[in-house]
């Protein structure tokens, strides 16, 4: 008799515990997954939400300068920074929310699935 099936038959609550281990490393798995995502979208929210008010100050800067008389404009480097504070967020929350989504959800569900599948295979060949 193969040993995998004798373990079963003599100690099926070795059997239910690893099954409710499966449950338990699926569902922490599910929720990283799910708050992963959460984060990123919420980062691409922000992205787009920074860079929108980006190009409404850029606009009003540039109509600024091109309506002001340059002998009256005190600071024209303030026209080129208020727009860029924004832009400089959104691309960070942009790059952010990509860095976060090439990682792949259920890894160690994954690597425990294997292992499993090595000692089966182990087990098998004895």
């Amino acid at each position: 008799m193969h040993p995998m099936l004798h373990l079963i038959a003599s100690r099926p609550s070795l059997l239910a515990n690893h099954a409710g281990a499966y449950a338990e490393l699926i569902n922490a798995e599910a929720q990283a997954f799910i708050t992963s995502g959460k984060r990123r979208a919420l980062l691409m929210v922000a992205a787009l939400f920074s860079l929108g008010v980006a190009a409404v100050l850029a606009g009003v800067s540039l109509m600024l300068w091109g309506v002001v008389p340059q002998a009256n404009l005190q600071a024209p480097w303030v026209l080129v920074a208020v727009p860029v504070i924004p832009a400089l967020l959104g691309l960070a929350c942009f790059f952010s929310a990509r860095s976060a989504s090439s990682t792949s959800g259920f890894d160690n569900l994954r690597a425990q699935v294997q292992a499993d599948m090595a000692v089966l295979t182990e087990a098998g060949a004895a």
